[in-house]
């Protein structure tokens, strides 16, 4: 086995943290994998794996080396794109984070879409609704509401721009006297997006002019999903992505609240972002052309 794909089964070793599974990925039998790492360990001069019965991990110094064959593959492959080989199918791990609520709906026809179409292409998908940082974190992409990002050195492009609501169960609207004006939220409890994810406020344009009203709230989260649930037990109005609570509207355990009225600047952005490269790995460049063209089919205009 060459120097080059040597870096490569250790890579897939390291990011699918075994040796069966790096096998399958390439082709291997699992002698061969552990015949790999064991050269190239010998050609560097440290252990670059910790092996267990259990798990694979990497001691301090080949988590550098480690980082480095990353640089270098990515490289190679971007170079090998860039110069006609159009026709190679992309293959490889690539790690994504996705936001869990936002993108629930969405995510499962993308991946499947996408596996479909790139079959050489192991995915690794992580969901979660913290703050990332995709190089330190080890990703390749993310689909990521802005709050999500913590470095601005990476590229963002606008996926789908999702449309909120306010809404309240009928019980706890039985509770006050009717809303007929944004100026009466005032007397009202709230369910909100956590304070250091979003201002706890909602705008209106009436008239022309813009009214914004500061939420009081005795409950907050980073979770849309946890929101609805609180609103559904009556704790207050949610304002609430319209995707997220439409069998709920429907089946009327919710309710619009002030739907006459137009709310400014209130709808949840869905972003790709990825490393700010100048050589994109295929499998990256091979997602990135997927999902642009996956929300472009499939957003409701």
């Amino acid at each position: 086995m060459d120097y080059v794909e040597s870096l490569r089964v250790f890579r897939s070793v390291v990011e699918l943290k075994s040796f069966a599974r790096a096998a399958d990925v390439h082709g291997l039998a699992r002698p061969a994998v552990s015949r790999a790492i064991s050269a190239l360990e010998e050609r560097v001069g440290c252990r670059l794996l910790h092996r267990t019965t259990r798990q694979v991990s990497l001691p301090e110094a080949a988590a550098r080396f480690y980082e480095g064959c990353v640089r270098i593959l990515d490289d190679l492959d971007a170079l090998e794109a860039d110069v006609g080989s159009e026709t190679r199918e992309a293959g490889g791990v690539l790690r994504l984070v996705a936001h869990t609520t936002a993108t629930m709906e969405r995510l499962v026809p993308l991946i499947a879409e996408f596996k479909r179409a790139h079959p050489k292409i192991t995915l690794d998908v992580t969901l979660t609704e913290r703050p990332v940082d995709l190089v330190a974190d080890g990703y390749d992409l993310g689909i990521v509401v802005p709050y999500m990002l913590t470095s601005e050195s990476a590229v963002v492009r606008l996926l789908e721009r999702i449309p909120v609501i306010l809404a309240a169960s009928p019980q706890y609207l039985q509770r006050l006297p009717a809303l007929s004006h944004p100026s009466e939220l005032t007397n009202h409890q709230f369910v909100a997006m956590s304070p250091s994810l979003r201002r706890p406020s909602v705008s209106f344009r009436i008239d022309g002019d813009e009214l914004t009203i500061p939420l009081r709230f005795d409950v907050s989260s980073n979770s849309p999903a946890f929101n609805r649930e609180m609103v559904l037990r009556g704790f207050g109005i949610g304002v609430v992505p319209v995707s997220l609570v439409q069998n709920e509207l429907a089946s009327g355990a919710l309710v619009r609240v002030l739907d006459g009225f137009e709310l400014i600047d209130f709808g949840i952005e869905i972003r790709l972002a990825y490393s700010n490269r100048t050589l994109l790995p295929a499998k990256v460049r091979a997602f990135i052309d997927h999902a642009t063209d996956f929300f472009e089919r499939t957003t409701v205009r």
